[in-house]
């Protein structure tokens, strides 16, 4: 006899606890409930079902027949001629039910198995209107005693559901956790890889998403940009970074209401973790002044930003419409004395005096490769002496 108060109690605590449907529970019951009737009392072929009302405990079991015709299956003679040749014809029937077999024009072969079939003349005997491929239901007796067998699958089947049904239930919490900040406890360390534990999940910080420099301990709290949420036959595996540029925008976002409403719009990014970053912002709303909304009163919220990448350094720069005053102000803080464009090449030749050329430049060219990055423009740094060339950005440095 089946215990209802527990049945639904646990059904109950796996809905709570780890996000299953109560429908997903019920079905994977009812499936271990069929299976277990088909080990114990059913025939090779026949397809079973069971029906379980979760407040009376009444279960129903049925037979499931496809409506098929003459023309699209095979009726094969089953011969039994001796012990062999009938563990042959078992064992052959065996495999191909299991496989599918294909005619000359590629369509499936389907054999007549009487316990999965009913012809439609035969159908329409019991269903006036019933069609080829409609599925008819006979009852079948109840049954509660099941053998020790039957049991122990009816228990595999109930939780392999379960952990299908968990695996799609967290799979669907952090899809729609995808391209935001999440939090986690470091777990341990494998071939530079960190594994974060999220509670129903384990995430990853590949080395390359790491910040260069950054250590952390067993059991520490983390936070990391979930950008890829993956299904794997291991079960959901979720990557993080703490390098991606979209990283920094999440950051400001928890830090600035500016940003988290839209009123202040970051229009583009040029990161390199660990180290520097460059953010281009523009306001919708004029009485609102975007490099202020990330700054914060005396700089609380860029110096947050900054604490927790490790003192990172950032650049706000506004946002222009206008290249020439987007490129010098990408520059900062070098002073620019002129901005030349060409936009069929998307080359920029910018001016500058001796004395913030290396401003200009950056430290091995750090300060242009970013504004050439978050510009999107080549830059060409004109000064007055010499000539110097770095990682593919031209800096022409002459007599003026």
């Amino acid at each position: 006899m089946i215990d209802l108060k527990v049945i639904n109690s646990v059904i109950e605590q796996m809905e709570q606890e780890r996000g299953i449907p109560k429908a997903k529970m019920l079905e994977a019951i009812e499936m271990a409930l069929a299976t277990a009737y088909k080990k114990e009392y059913g025939k090779r072929g026949q397809i079973i079902r069971t029906k379980m009302d979760l407040s009376s405990g009444k279960m129903e079991f049925i037979q499931v027949k496809t409506v098929v015709d003459k023309d699209s299956v095979i009726i094969r003679e089953e011969k039994k001629e001796d012990a062999e040749a009938e563990e042959r014809f078992k064992r052959t029937k065996r495999i191909e039910e299991e496989k599918e077999e294909l005619n000359e024009k590629g369509e499936k072969i389907v054999y007549y198995n009487p316990e999965h079939h009913i012809f439609i003349a035969d159908a329409k005997k019991i269903k006036k209107d019933a069609k080829v491929g409609d599925e008819l239901i006979f009852p079948l007796e109840d049954k509660s005693d099941y053998g020790r067998i039957a049991a122990q699958t009816a228990k595999q089947v109930i939780v392999q559901k379960i952990r299908e049904a968990e695996k799609v239930s967290v799979f669907n919490e952090y899809g729609e956790k995808e391209g935001t900040i999440v939090n986690g406890t470091v777990q341990r360390f494998e071939r530079g890889n960190l594994f974060v534990d999220m509670g129903r999940a384990t995430a990853i910080l590949p080395f390359e998403e790491q910040l260069p420099g950054e250590k952390y301990q067993p059991g520490e709290r983390i936070r990391g940009y979930l950008y890829r949420v993956e299904e794997t036959p291991k079960g959901i595996f979720l990557r993080l970074s703490r390098s991606h540029p979209k990283f920094l925008e999440e950051l400001f976002k928890t830090e600035s209401p500016e940003i988290a409403d839209g009123t202040v719009e970051i229009k583009s990014i040029a990161r390199e973790a660990g180290s520097r970053s460059k953010i281009a912002v523009s306001s919708k709303d004029s009485h609102i002044d975007p490099v202020g909304a990330l700054v914060g009163q005396r700089g609380v919220r860029v110096t947050t930003v900054m604490s927790e990448l490790g003192g990172e350094k950032i650049d706000i720069i506004e946002w222009s419409a206008d290249a020439k005053k987007f490129i010098e102000e990408a520059l900062s803080p070098a002073r620019i004395l002129s901005v030349s464009t060409d936009e069929a090449e998307k080359k920029a030749t910018v001016e500058v005096s001796s004395d913030q050329q290396s401003l200009a430049i950056g430290k091995g060219g750090q300060n242009v490769r970013l504004a050439a990055k978050l510009t999107g423009w080549k830059i060409d740094i004109i000064s007055v002496e010499g000539e110097y060339v770095e990682e593919g950005y031209f800096f022409l440095l002459k007599d003026v």
